[in-house]
């Protein structure tokens, strides 16, 4: 590429292009994928719930801030939703299932039983 290519026209630099990726090179049906996270924001979630359509699955994410096991009735402050297509939710399905199996390999299982969790704020 010459440096006239390389250059935007607001005098910057252009980015070089992308290399491809061992799956893009062997298979060349399948894209180059640019991760851009300059608008992504960052939430934290202790809690989540799903309702579902024929059409959609809307995922909710919040915080829990009641400490108490113990405590009858709280509040969780929803900050974020999520709407998934099924194929983007099942997508999202695999991915969790395997890195959910990978971090359990490594540190054990994660007890989702609330009675059973109420000694062990571990995992």
């Amino acid at each position: 590429m010459s440096a006239s290519e390389n250059t935007a026209t607001n005098g910057g630099t252009k980015p070089p292009k992308p290399e491809l990726t061992a799956d893009a090179k062997t298979n060349p049906a399948t894209p180059n994928v640019t991760w851009n996270d300059a608008n992504m924001k960052t939430s934290y979630a202790n809690v989540v719930n799903v309702v579902s359509s024929r059409e959609e699955m809307t995922i909710f994410f919040g915080t829990n801030q009641s400490w108490n096991a113990n405590d009858k009735e709280f509040i969780v402050n929803l900050s974020d939703r999520l709407i998934l297509n099924p194929h983007a939710a099942k997508r999202l399905l695999s991915l969790l299932s395997a890195v959910v199996k990978e971090y359990e390999n490594r540190y054990g299982a994660v007890n989702i039983d609330p009675a059973a969790r109420a000694g062990n704020s571990q995992h």
